[in-house]
């Protein structure tokens, strides 16, 4: 099948393309980039007024299967990926069983290989059963196809332990996603240590927490050679810890998630756990400090930590409820919206943090739209301007701080190995 995106404003941070152009894709390639292509082709897209960027990636995001079925499924989560613009997606290990072994990465590349919409990376728990006493079978894993480890959900708080999973790391050419929080002094907090927690008589949670194991993990790394990268960060504190590092060691990356430059702790009310996420909201220096530093390249990565759960655990009271909102269907807009409109980043920048740089960090041949190249591809209408409704998620989580915020850019198109799963908006193909 051949396929012509005309018109489009092709995008493409590798080649510092940012110009008006056509691309064509026959079958699951990448055959042309140029402008005024002129060939019979199976179907036209005309992408005028739109961007053509490579097909986003999302390297932190929560399917729930195996175990927690209720929430999401590798099913639902692909089509809210693709929904997103995401292309390819890595799911963290934090389900039940917990992805510490060969059997579970191979059950999930099969469900994913019959199911999924979008590509679907495993990363695997650092510690068996992610109970943080000894390694799990992490060389076992990546032979059998795990992208990279991560105990994301907790910390490794024994520090002999993580320098042992980074000494492994290293020799396999893993990256380590780093969930950074001390638990002790995290403390079952449940937001943000601050006045606003105290005004409203909830536990908080000190940026400490994630301040020292992001510095305690950057100092193990830095004696290694191996990828770390910091999730989720949210502190003023880790932005100049991670700052500071990067003049040293450049092979240190970090994420931030859209929640995290454009709410503050000031959103948190009793009634609405969707505010409730951890790490929590900060303060306004603290989105800043953020901003600054994906503006200057300190921040290498846009993920967005989407952690889908049942309406009933959302509607438990703000202590009872569990951390997390869903994000693959909001980070398009919320990125365009708190960052590219109010001139934070420039829309190459923006496809580098959320394609390029993801790629790069993976090992990925993509993030590139080039011939020859797998056709993963996202178009984007900047200027569309909407209300976020979480009715129209593809994902069964709808517990988002953002229903009813409007925003603008949204996806039009997703296209994944040359075939076409999103078109104006919707899901074309239910892979089930």
């Amino acid at each position: 099948m051949k396929l012509l995106i005309k018109n489009g404003r092709i995008i493409d941070p590798i080649s510092n393309t940012d110009e008006v152009k056509d691309l064509m894709i026959e079958d699951d390639k990448i055959v042309a980039v140029k402008k005024n292509i002129e060939e019979k082709v199976d179907k036209i897209i005309d992408a005028k007024n739109c961007w053509v960027v490579p097909g986003l990636i999302d390297i932190h995001v929560h399917l729930r299967e195996p175990g927690f079925e209720d929430k999401e499924t590798i099913s639902s989560g692909s089509q809210s990926a693709a929904k997103g613009g995401f292309t390819t997606i890595c799911c963290m290990p934090n389900t039940n069983p917990v992805i510490d072994n060969k059997d579970v990465v191979k059950y999930i590349q099969e469900k994913a290989n019959k199911e999924a919409l979008v590509n679907i990376l495993p990363i695997g728990a650092i510690t068996k059963g992610q109970e943080g006493r000894e390694l799990a079978a992490i060389e076992e894993m990546m032979e059998a196809g795990i992208c990279g480890i991560s105990e994301d959900g907790k910390a490794v708080m024994k520090a002999t332990l993580m320098e042992e999973a980074l000494e492994v790391a290293s020799k396999l050419k893993l990256p380590v996603f780093s969930h950074c929080e001390d638990h002790d002094l995290s403390n079952d907090g449940v937001m943000n240590e601050g006045d606003r927690c105290r005004e409203l008589g909830l536990k908080g949670i000190s940026p400490d927490a994630e301040e020292i194991i992001a510095a305690r993990d950057i100092f193990l790394a830095q004696k290694l050679d191996v990828k770390l990268h910091l999730c989720h960060i949210s502190t003023q504190g880790t932005v100049e810890i991670l700052r500071q590092s990067k003049k040293r060691d450049k092979r240190i990356t970090a994420e931030v998630c859209p929640h995290h430059f454009t709410l503050t702790e000031e959103a948190v009310t009793p009634n609405n756990t969707n505010t409730k996420m951890n790490p929590p909201l900060r303060t306004y220096k603290d989105i800043e400090a953020i901003k600054e530093a994906l503006r200057d390249g300190t921040i290498d990565i846009i993920a967005t930590d989407h952690a889908p759960h049942h309406e009933r655990e959302k509607n438990l009271s703000y202590v009872e409820a569990p951390f997390g909102i869903v994000g693959l269907e909001t980070a398009v807009p919320l990125v365009i919206t708190e960052l590219v409109d109010k001139g934070i980043l420039t829309p190459i920048q923006m496809i580098e943090k959320m394609s390029t740089k993801p790629a790069a960090l993976l090992g990925l041949d993509k993030g590139e739209l080039k011939i020859g190249k797998i056709a993963d591809v996202t178009i984007i209408n900047p200027y569309e301007v909407y209300d976020i409704d979480i009715n129209k998620f593809a994902s069964k989580g709808k517990n988002s701080p953002f229903h009813g915020k409007t925003v603008k850019g949204k996806v039009n198109y997703t296209i994944v190995a040359g075939k076409l799963i999103v078109e104006n908006g919707e899901l074309l193909v239910d892979k089930q």
